[in-house]
């Protein structure tokens, strides 16, 4: 391939990790540490140096690959099937490139960024001051009381 074909392919790397929520989510939560935004950064850069150094990868490999390192970078799983999904897009805008359709590549890219341009957002409940309580009794007492159900 040559420099703009990779250069086309590098952004939508980055674009579409990016834009994955459950990487959003590892990183706005310092998941990987106090570097989590450039781990991302560099997260990108190896899946995409991953595409160049293997040939004709499935989405399952890729799938496998990015799963490892959202797990030793992040300490994270997605079993939601973003990174299935998130996989055969990899894997589709890498056989577009490949076979020189770039301008379909750039507008796939565009239209994924203007979709997912919000961050995805984690709610945390809190609990209850009872809840606190009860459970500050069990941790003094050092045993925890099984009730039966009403």
């Amino acid at each position: 391939m040559d420099a703009s074909t990779r250069e086309v392919f590098i952004h939508a790397v980055t674009v579409l990790l990016s834009t994955w929520p459950a990487l959003q989510i590892a990183v706005d939560n310092g998941f990987g540490g106090a570097y989590s935004q450039q781990k991302a950064e560099w997260m990108a850069d190896v899946v995409q140096k991953y595409f160049y150094e293997n040939s004709d990868l499935a989405p399952t490999e890729v799938e496998d690959y990015i799963s490892v390192l959202l797990d030793r970078e992040f300490n994270t799983v997605a079993d939601d099937g973003s990174l299935a999904q998130l996989s055969y897009q990899l894997c589709s805008l890498f056989s577009e490139c490949k076979q020189g359709a770039l301008e379909s590549v750039r507008q796939t890219v565009a239209s994924l960024s203007q979709k997912n341009s919000g961050r995805a957002k984690v709610t945390v409940s809190t609990p209850s001051d009872e809840e606190e309580t009860r459970r500050g009794e069990e941790e003094e007492e050092g045993w925890t009381m099984v009730r039966k159900k009403k």
